[in-house]
């Protein structure tokens, strides 16, 4: 069984392939900001459809977990998604008027199966 640094890749890469089969332009990953040394938070997929740019969290867990991913994305982690979002459209200039949205990707892996289930949640 994979440890939980490894799920969460290969969670990554499931969303990755969702994401560019529904015709979505990654524009980057994995981006984090740091305060004094310490890890302010983290966006792990942005991407941009039809005009809008989407910050994607996503949560991967196996399916022996027992419960459902998304249930991982607090209010506090929220908070730190928006905080991060913020500052890569100050740090990329996009003008503040423009649309964006934070989503959610909760992927279920099956290593039984070899299969996984994913569930894209909108503006979250």
């Amino acid at each position: 069984m994979p440890n939980s640094k490894e799920i969460g890749e290969m969670g990554e890469r499931v969303a990755r392939r969702y994401l560019e089969e529904k015709e979505y332009k990654i524009l980057a990953r994995n981006f984090f900001k740091t305060a004094n040394g310490l890890k302010i938070g983290e966006i792990d997929i942005v991407a941009q459809k039809e005009g809008v740019i989407i910050f994607f969290e996503v949560k991967t867990l196996s399916k022996e977990a027992g419960f459902a991913p998304e249930s991982k994305i607090n209010f506090q982690k929220q908070g730190k998604i928006f905080r991060v979002a913020q500052i890569w459209l100050d740090e990329n200039n996009i003008p503040p008027d423009s649309p964006w949205q934070i989503d959610a990707l909760a992927i279920i892996l099956d290593f039984s199966s070899r299969q996984a289930r994913l569930c894209h949640f909108k503006n979250i």
